[in-house]
């Protein structure tokens, strides 16, 4: 052992002549903060807390969902922490090719049936309680070039008809994994929705090659697409993740024919599809905090808070900001850590386990005169070949036993590098924001010296969270239990 700190203490001896040879400067540009964290032990090591001043507020930035993404589907309606959630989705469908024609003689044909089938990805809340859904035909024509923003306002300009297109479809989340089997699929992981005999007249004999499908665009003029709306009365607390591109996502029309000439009728099935490249969609996410307990803790001006609440985009936020950090004397950081629990909702454990924390929560400074997110100088560094260094930056929640509770979210992010800069080059020290990122951008910077090397980063949903999934109540600065706080592992100079 005391061979260990001999050699530790000669290292450090090293590195301080150093630094003092070729200037105080150079200790950002090592890798001290991340490699090197000795043991403390109040003679060479020392450790301090820094307190934080935090506060809520709700994160106003604009959230898209692109065509490759998961989109949400259904209704939160018991949170009494975060309020209610609602997800639409509104998507148009394509022959694939044009001019287009269903097979058989049309003369003959039978309708039996159209299904619409969405491609299952999973879900969030409570899957024992079944949803409701409805389909509507499309009023407005969507843009297929445009990426509509999932928080628009309440009333959304995406308009459908009213009288829906089939029965109320009530979803069992637990049956989903179900397989289906029959002669024309064998598949998993779908919800079936029957559609009225009368809509799969329209799409398979009312519409033929001479009119609607005739091409693309005038296609889209006869049907400008679908969308699925769960019931405004039903109580229901799930989400579910769609995806549209997805080969099991599709409308199947169902009919019976007999091919010319034939005598032997046979069953046949005409599939629309998403088009990833022709057809348009939209995810409206809706909130509504009436009531909640979070709408007494948002704040459109920073103020001190002792709980804290994010919600997944489009959600919620968390400023912060560390006094006294910017006049820390010079010294060598070894470990800068901001720490960040969950506050455990005693009253309601069986909500909490269903209603989850966030995957990945980000860390970056809030730029107020030019309104975008920049990343914490030095610590949040990006390759344009292996993207951000999440790993060693931290974000992605843990567990832990602590109070008394077996299994209590956290989430730590290293900024030693950060606090290097403002200990040693007395670098500016920012106040900092925390959110639930699904497809966000940040202003990028580079580390010591190349800051003035700058573009702008792209986080996605495989990063962070795909959107609308997850909220956490995190303690604040002056919480007397979950404080969140900002440690450093030190050596004096």
């Amino acid at each position: 052992m005391d061979s260990f700190f001999t050699m530790r203490r000669i290292l450090v001896l090293a590195i301080v002549m150093l630094v003092f040879s070729q200037s105080c400067t150079r200790v950002s540009t090592t890798d001290i903060g991340s490699g090197l964290i000795p043991a403390v032990d109040g003679v060479n090591t020392f450790d301090t807390t820094f307190s934080v001043i935090t506060d809520s507020y709700e994160d106003f930035d604009t959230v898209r969902v692109y065509k490759s993404d998961n989109h949400v589907l259904g209704a939160i309606t018991n949170d009494p922490i975060f309020g209610k959630t609602t997800g639409k989705l509104f998507f148009q469908v394509s022959a694939g090719s044009y001019p287009f024609a269903t097979q058989g003689s049309r003369d003959s044909i039978k309708i039996d049936s159209a299904v619409l089938i969405l491609s299952y990805h999973g879900s969030y809340g409570d899957s024992t309680q079944p949803l409701k859904l409805n389909v509507y035909e499309m009023k407005t024509k969507m843009d297929p070039f445009l990426s509509y923003p999932a928080n628009y306002p309440t009333v959304s300009p995406l308009e459908y008809y009213p009288t829906p297109l089939g029965p109320t479809k009530t979803v069992d989340i637990r049956r989903l994994g179900d397989s289906v089997i029959n002669r024309f699929e064998a598949a998993t992981s779908q919800i079936r929705i029957k559609l009225n005999s009368s809509f799969a007249k329209r799409m398979i004999l009312d519409y033929d090659s001479s009119n609607a499908y005739k091409s693309d665009s005038l296609f889209l003029t006869y049907f400008a697409g679908l969308a699925v709306i769960p019931d405004a009365i039903a109580p229901a607390n799930v989400l579910v993740n769609i995806n549209l591109a997805d080969t099991n996502t599709k409308l199947a029309l169902y009919y019976n024919t007999a091919t010319t000439g034939a005598t032997v009728r046979d069953t046949l099935v005409t599939y629309l599809k998403f088009n990833s490249s022709t057809s348009a969609n939209a995810n409206i996410i809706l909130r509504d905090r009436t009531g909640s307990e979070v709408v007494k803790h948002l704040s459109a001006t920073p103020k001190s808070d002792s709980l804290l609440y994010i919600q997944s985009q489009p959600g919620t936020g968390v400023r912060i900001r560390v006094p006294g950090l910017q006049n820390l004397t010079n010294r060598i950081i070894h470990r800068a850590e901001l720490i960040a629990e969950q506050v455990p909702d005693d009253a309601r454990l069986v909500l909490e386990s269903q209603l989850t924390p966030p995957r990945y929560l980000l860390l970056s400074m809030y730029d107020s005169l030019n309104k975008h997110k920049s990343n914490i100088p030095n610590d949040y560094v990006y390759d344009m070949t292996n993207g951000p260094n999440i790993t060693d930056f931290g974000g992605f929640i843990g567990y832990k036993s602590i109070l008394g509770y077996d299994r209590v979210g956290a989430y730590w992010f290293n900024v030693s590098r950060y606090v290097q800069g403002i200990v040693t080059r007395k670098d500016t020290a920012f106040n900092m924001i925390l959110t639930a990122p699904s497809n966000d951008s940040l202003y990028y910077s580079n580390v010591y010296p190349n800051q003035a090397y700058k573009q702008i980063t792209y986080l996605s949903p495989g990063v962070g969270n795909d959107v609308g999934n997850g909220r956490v109540r995190l303690g604040g600065g002056t919480h007397t239990r979950f404080r969140m706080r900002l440690r450093i592992v030190y050596s004096k100079i």
